[in-house]
């Protein structure tokens, strides 16, 4: 493990630009321009799940490619998409088979919580299709199946920011009369995956349990051994890595009753900690931690894990290595010491 610390007098200061997004079957409420070179707008939509509108910061730009290992934080999340696609290219051709993508999606310094989960759903759907435009070559595209975390969700893709395109979209749970209390119908693997899909993508699999249960059944269902791949993208799996993290019952219990996880789920999330978590790569990777002495967890495969801290507008890296850090020992020990 190598890590580095840096002082600064008089850090550089910098700004970027967030130019707005025209999206097939959205309407654009433009908002006020802020100072500089920031714009922002509002696309709405009819209501679903209380998704009223969301703010989109930039998603749009050329497909440039970079050198990844050396990655430096995203500007805006065009560049961020970019990392992303290089950085998950790079895993395939060393021939890593699952891989996990998560950022935040209410901007590049936001933490859970900071938007409305219908909200955070949307714009992160938003986001995976701009990366597919990138990801997925046209001669691939019939063969990629996304997997949305249930079936209103595939009809609200396919009105929106999907709509026209020749991915495949499926879901991982139905609705059932108990929605309404965290339950719903999961879908069996081996009914919606077909032999010639070569890529599967999982978007957001976090709202229900059943979710992630779902995926790591599609995982030993159409995955083991064969050549296909599979991306979870903005699943928050943190929340399931913290089961093993924390130090008694009551907190796990505290911590599972505010992410809306039944009490009998979690002997299952708990193997899935030890089981399917460990076979995932984590190949783009940003958590941001609020506070005086707060910063962000950043990642970029094949480059090493780094504890970043915003100092004027540019980041610098107060420590790195090769492994993941618990966020408790991020929040804990790293940041508070820097």
């Amino acid at each position: 493990m190598a890590t580095s610390y840096c002082s600064i007098s008089n850090p550089p200061l910098s700004k970027t630009s967030f130019p707005n997004k025209q999206v097939p079957g959205w309407v654009l409420r433009a908002i006020s321009k802020g100072k500089g070179n920031y714009t922002g707008g509002i696309y709405t939509t009819t209501k679903r799940n209380l998704r009223t509108g969301f703010h989109v910061c930039a998603v749009n730009g050329g497909q440039g490619t970079r050198n990844v290992s050396g990655a430096e934080f995203p500007s805006d999340y065009t560049e961020l998409l970019a990392q992303a696609k290089e950085a998950a290219e790079s895993a395939f051709k060393d021939g890593k088979q699952l891989l996990e993508i998560e950022f935040p999606t209410a901007g590049l310094q936001s933490v859970p919580g900071d938007s409305e989960g219908g909200i955070e759903m949307t714009g992160s759907m938003l986001l995976i299709r701009e990366f597919c435009d990138r990801f997925v070559p046209a001669e691939k595209a019939t063969r990629t199946r996304i997997f949305f975390p249930e079936a209103n969700e595939v009809s609200f893709a396919r009105q929106s920011a999907f709509e026209g395109c020749s991915l495949k979209l499926d879901y991982l749970t139905k609705p059932s009369l108990f929605e309404d209390f965290g339950f719903t119908t999961k879908v069996k693997m081996s009914d919606r995956v077909r032999p010639e899909d070569e890529i599967f993508l999982v978007a957001y699999p976090y709202f229900n349990v059943n979710e992630m249960l779902v995926v790591e059944e599609l995982y030993k269902e159409a995955i083991v051994s064969t050549d296909r791949k599979l991306i979870i993208f903005n699943g928050e799996l943190d929340r399931i890595r913290m089961l093993v993290t924390f130090l008694n019952k009551r907190e796990a219990a505290l911590m599972m009753f505010e992410n809306n996880y039944p009490p009998f789920f979690y002997p299952k999330l708990a193997e899935l900690s030890k089981t399917f978590l460990p076979k995932l790569e984590t190949v783009y990777y940003i958590h941001n931690f609020k506070g005086l002495k707060g910063g962000t967890l950043f990642r970029c495969y094949p480059g090493p894990w780094k504890v970043l801290r915003n100092i004027g507008g540019s980041f610098f890296c107060l420590h790195e290595q090769e492994e993941m850090p618990s966020l408790k020992e991020v929040a804990l020990d790293i940041l508070p010491s820097a």
